[in-house]
């Protein structure tokens, strides 16, 4: 899978109040490029924690859910579309289904 939008991720955990997501964020990305995923059921084999929720989208738990990082997913063209990546509170904030912080 391809990962739009990475450079959103290295801006998330190169603050430094985010600084301990780094690891788990990369660990997350490097995941993520390695896997050839054509369904949900083939996400939630390998993310058990990750949330699949409407409008293609899937939520997974950072930093044993510290953070959360929202993604759109097109399993034809094999890209996940980073949406928003924040804190646990700041998730409980926004609408999953709709949000996109990069646009």
């Amino acid at each position: 899978m391809r990962v739009i939008s990475k450079p959103i991720l290295i801006e998330f955990y190169s603050n430094p109040l985010y600084k301990d997501s780094e690891e788990a964020l990369k660990s997350w990305h490097d995941e993520v490029i390695q896997a050839d995923w054509n369904t949900p059921h083939e996400i939630k084999a390998q993310y058990k924690n990750a949330s699949i929720i409407g409008n293609k989208r899937v939520v997974f738990n950072i930093c044993g859910n510290k953070y959360r990082l929202i993604v759109s997913v097109s399993y034809r063209l094999k890209a996940f579309y980073v949406k928003f990546v924040g804190t646990h509170k700041q998730y409980d904030d926004v609408d999953a289904e709709t949000i996109d912080l990069f646009k």
